[in-house]
């Protein structure tokens, strides 16, 4: 009774995308100018803390490991969250600390990009 309606809505909903994309597209962005380059380029907003570590280390190959560490240091998050054997954050201490201070990190270093250089590490605050 029930399973002819799952081809029937999968298909339908593939003809429909399929219908307003050749009858309304949508374009992705504004069209490039090979001749107007912005002052500053930035990543797209993920991208944001790796690419601040990379743009305020003045050593370019110790940039490189700071981001290459970044994977490294959420590899080690499982063995963080196995010492404890609790499921309350308020009961594992080491792995709700690394989690506060890993987000007020990535906070810090995604809104510094966005600035320039010269304000970026203080973000602003004490200049």
């Amino acid at each position: 009774d029930l399973l002819y309606i799952f081809p029937v809505v999968i298909l339908g909903t593939i003809a429909c995308n399929g219908g307003l994309a050749v009858l309304e597209p949508s374009m992705i962005g504004e069209p490039a100018d090979p001749f107007a380059t912005p002052l500053e380029i930035l990543p797209e907003w993920y991208f944001f803390p790796v690419f601040q570590i990379l743009r305020t280390v003045p050593n370019k190959l110790l940039g490189v490991l700071l981001m290459v560490s970044v994977p490294a240091g959420l590899l080690t998050v499982p063995f963080l969250e196995n010492v404890n054997k609790f499921q309350n954050p308020f009961r594992r201490p080491v792995a709700t600390t690394v989690f506060l201070v890993g987000t007020l990190v990535a906070l810090w270093l995604g809104i510094g990009a966005t600035l320039p250089i010269e304000k970026s590490l203080t973000l602003g605050l004490f200049s």
